[in-house]
């Protein structure tokens, strides 16, 4: 049986907002199997303009806080792009891609299935680094 990738119905150029793209980021967030013991916030970083396109970056912090350490050692960021076309008419969805803050590899949320494997192991490198020093 084929593995259905989940994505949301993104909201159309005309109808963006930032604090849309925000819900909407959160939306997404909430169709991951992630374990509920992974807290998150997300926050807006900034509006890039482009010669042919408009870039709204935000960012979606990660972290396992714990009864012992309720302020985790490290965190792992999720950074997003939502980008609004202008040669395509302002009725066409929003596009959305998402990079691991340890990746230069962008996802789009449609072809690829999160991981939670991937927030795991930024964090234990980032712990064994810590160690390290």
């Amino acid at each position: 049986s084929k593995h259905v990738i989940k994505n949301i119905p993104w909201t159309t150029a005309k109808n963006f907002t930032v604090e849309i793209g925000q819900q909407q980021i959160e939306e997404l967030i909430s169709t991951w199997d992630i374990h509920e013991s992974w807290l998150h916030h997300s926050e807006f970083l900034e509006e890039e303009e482009l010669k042919d396109s408009k870039r709204y970056h935000y960012r979606a912090c990660w972290g396992l806080p714990t009864r012992r350490k309720p302020i985790p050692r490290a965190t792992a960021s999720v950074y997003f792009v939502i980008v609004i076309s202008k040669l395509k008419p302002d009725t066409a969805p929003v596009e959305v891609f998402y990079r691991l803050e340890s990746s230069r590899l962008i996802r789009r949320p449609e072809q690829c299935e999160f991981r939670e494997k991937w927030l795991q192991d930024i964090i234990e490198n980032k712990t064994v680094c810590a160690e390290r020093l």
